[in-house]
């Protein structure tokens, strides 16, 4: 499909490239991994690979409008494989994960590397979370929105992660109360 090709890494790919093919999930079947649903949002570029005996770890450099919906301990999918994100700097916009032995054999991210473009799927649910708790604050908050992402951004903390749990400094608490 055109849509296909546009989206992800498929377009630039040739005769005997390498990809990862999952099976649709059977009802009644025990889910091995994350509910994805195989749709590639966007392709992105991997930053950085580092190998530590039998595991991996790859950072992916993420465009700003998708980090947003990336969390530490949240799942997403790279190349049509559910992976756990282990860590998240939305200021430099790029998430890691990391690949156990097993995904290392099971898949073709042996073959990747630092600078190689890479298909993303989003967790639906969390982009459907994200999304509605900002549109409920546009429709709330209205004009006022980006005065408040103003101030929480001088007090270090990023609107988009109001959804995991924000710490206020002491001397906040103490303005607050």
């Amino acid at each position: 499909m055109h849509q296909s090709l546009l989206v992800t890494t498929l377009g630039s790919t040739s005769s005997g490239f390498q990809v990862n093919v999952e099976r649709a999930a059977r009802d009644g079947a025990e889910i091995g991994g994350h509910p994805l649903s195989g749709h590639v949002d966007f392709s992105a570029k991997i930053g950085r690979i580092n190998k530590f005996g039998n595991n991996c770890s790859m950072r992916i450099e993420v465009p700003p409008v998708w980090k947003r919906y990336i969390f530490p301990k949240g799942y997403i999918a790279l190349n049509g494989t559910s992976l756990t994100v282990s860590e998240v700097n939305r200021e430099e916009s790029w998430f890691e994960i990391w690949l156990i032995p097993e995904t290392r054999r099971v898949t073709n991210f042996e073959g990747k590397a630092v600078g190689d473009m890479i298909n993303i799927e989003i967790e639906r649910g969390t982009q459907v979370v994200v999304d509605t708790v900002r549109a409920t604050l546009e429709e709330k908050l209205g004009v006022l929105l980006p005065a408040l992402e103003d101030l929480l951004k001088k007090n270090g903390v990023d609107i988009n992660s109001l959804a995991g749990r924000v710490s206020v400094p002491e001397t906040e608490k103490k303005k607050i109360s």
